[in-house]
């Protein structure tokens, strides 16, 4: 008995949190010290240990009313490379105002998208990038954390995104010029907020254009989701299709030529995003450019601005779109050659 009081009544050092936690002492040191290399899972872990046992708090582990000085950026794929600007711009910001940002990649799963709930106590603020969950699960983590939006509106909540219809208006007026008469996109994921507005300014621009437009969908945002994509295509083709990004483009374009076509000679295709990967095929991808660095940055500044308690914007901030025209657009050969080419390598 005696030894328990004396050991509740010493300082609890950073190895008892260490113990408690599970961890070296080393990562409680860098949990604690605005760490940019342990995992938002950790610092949580960490940080639950030491207020649960009273260890002394320094400027990571504030009192009430503190701050962290950690963001988190929630992103749904760290593999697509759209994503490598905008946490650089975000990142950028966020270091030039004191904070550190951790990425937390939710692999377009809804399910961890609201699993990173239980890490909330550990950040002071939350970038949701392109979310999946729906407007409610949204709302409900801007009850716990400030919350600044990219790539969707939700409410009256912060929200920073590209013109995504007017990106696809431009890529629709494109196409026109070259003389091409119908178009296909290929759809995002069903639950992408930004997929339905790209395919709305699909429709709308070909409906004033007096262009026939159809949607091949909804394509899993990767390489492999653009092939497949390819295969629904033929069975409607179109010598001209706008892609969700550059990503499925790219996996459009490898689909093409198993089925013996060529880009653009047969079919013109545009991608979104304008990603560094987009302008390094074969041939170069003609893409919607999002001004990614400045979105991230944008985005982040305001966040920083509502954990200080300044006012922001209460309407989305609608940044900028534009085509950055490359190779893999040209003039239409005819939807009547593009069907003979199809049936000659059917």
């Amino acid at each position: 008995m005696a030894r328990r009081e004396e050991e509740s009544e010493r300082s609890v050092t950073i190895y008892d949190v260490a113990r408690a936690a599970g961890v070296a002492p080393s990562t409680v040191s860098r949990a604690l010290a605005r760490p940019g290399r342990v995992s938002v899972a950790t610092v949580a872990r960490v940080r639950e240990a030491a207020q649960r046992l009273g260890y002394q708090r320094n400027r990571a582990l504030p009192d009430a009313g503190g701050q962290s000085q950690l963001l988190a950026m929630i992103v749904s794929d760290i593999r697509n490379p759209v994503f490598t600007d905008l946490v650089r711009g975000a990142d950028t910001a966020a270091e030039a105002a004191g904070y550190t940002l951790l990425v937390f990649d939710s692999r377009e799963s809804m399910a961890r998208e609201r699993a990173f709930e239980r890490y909330l106590g550990a950040v002071d603020g939350v970038l949701l990038t392109s979310p999946r969950l729906p407007a409610t699960g949204i709302q409900m983590l801007a009850k716990q954390r400030p919350v600044v939006v990219l790539n969707r509106v939700v409410g009256d909540l912060p929200c920073v995104l590209t013109d995504s219809a007017e990106g696809a208006r431009y890529a629709v007026e494109h196409l026109h010029a070259l003389g091409h008469t119908d178009v296909t996109y290929i759809a995002g994921p069903a639950a992408s907020w930004n997929d339905g507005m790209r395919w709305r300014g699909v429709q709308q621009s070909a409906k004033e254009l007096s262009m026939r437009a159809g949607r091949v969908g909804s394509a899993v945002p990767t390489v492999e989701g653009g092939f497949r994509a390819a295969e629904l295509w033929a069975a409607n083709p179109t010598t001209a299709v706008i892609a969700f990004n550059d990503v499925v483009a790219i996996g459009f374009v490898v689909g093409l030529r198993a089925l013996g076509l060529e880009v653009p000679r047969d079919v013109s295709v545009v991608g979104f995003d304008n990603s560094q990967l987009g302008a390094l095929t074969t041939p170069p991808l003609t893409s919607v450019a999002s001004p990614l660095r400045d979105q991230g940055a944008t985005a982040t500044n305001m966040l920083i601005s509502v954990l200080r308690g300044r006012s922001v914007p209460t309407e989305p901030t609608l940044l900028p779109a534009r085509l950055m025209q490359r190779e893999s657009t040209g003039s239409s050969s005819g939807s009547a050659r593009l069907r003979s080419a199809l049936a000659e390598n059917g």
